[in-house]
């Protein structure tokens, strides 16, 4: 369909910020039907376009590639996960605002779950969209992680604090969010971040606690992987820093 015909109508409604968020919603969904039936490589740009009917150089002024149609509103969702960051005032304790930040991030998800779930499926069949994927993943932790270091108030340990502590938020929230995928949407993903955001930060409170510190003259830092255990993994990895002080002092 030539991008002339296709002006007339559908097009039309981009032309509003409201009316672009739709469009590439649209095609987003388009692409994705698309994928699931096609198959992401014998899918063109052509068969997109022809399904919302509209033409390529629509589809290039709100995507790159094929492949980003994949995550359409990512640079969004992550201006937005800064935005929140950098509005959050300074008398509420910083792993809070990570926390309540991080809830923010699975709303988005949860918002639109069909796309979601379709993109789910998709990213586990495609290791280029899987590869994608985890790098918009390093991007949410190095913002939480930059945020942190701000906050945090002993220099000798804030970027080492910061970079655990962000690491076990998204941790945290990609192992919720990872369940919810692959339930369908079957729980309450909301409850079960709230609910593991708030192990984390009680953790993170008795480890910076100066009277904690001052008894153990340890460190323990928490993360936690999609197919193992918050507490499972934390105790390695406080095994794994006993054997590093271990061979420091020796």
């Amino acid at each position: 369909m030539s991008e002339g015909n296709s002006g007339e109508s559908k097009p039309r409604a981009g032309r509003t910020a409201d009316g672009r968020r739709q469009l590439r919603g649209a095609l987003a969904v388009a692409a994705l039907d698309l994928f699931a039936a096609k198959g992401y490589e014998s899918t063109t740009v052509e068969d997109i376009v022809a399904a919302v009917g509209v033409g390529r150089r629509t589809f290039f002024r709100h995507f790159r590639s094929k492949e980003e149609v994949v995550f359409p509103d990512h640079d969004e969702r992550l201006a937005g996960v800064v935005r929140e960051l950098e509005q959050a005032g300074e008398s509420e304790p910083p792993m809070s605002v990570v926390c309540r930040t991080a809830e923010t991030v699975l709303d988005m998800y949860l918002a639109d779950p069909e796309v979601s779930l379709k993109r789910f499926e998709l990213t586990r069949q495609v290791p280029s969209l899987r590869d994608r994927e985890i790098v918009s993943i390093d991007r949410y932790q190095r913002v939480f992680a930059r945020y942190l270091r701000q906050r945090f108030s002993e220099p000798p340990d804030a970027e080492l604090r910061a970079a655990v502590t962000a690491a076990t938020v998204v941790a945290t929230h990609n192992h919720v969010l990872r369940r919810w995928l692959k339930s369908g949407g079957g729980f309450d993903a909301r409850a079960a971040l709230r609910e593991a955001l708030h192990e984390v930060t009680a953790e993170d409170t008795r480890v910076s606690s100066p009277e904690s510190a001052a008894d153990t003259g340890e460190v323990v830092v928490g993360v936690v992987r999609t197919s193992t255990s918050v507490h499972t993994v934390r105790e390695r990895v406080e095994r794994v820093l006993r054997e590093v002080a271990e061979n420091d002092s020796d």
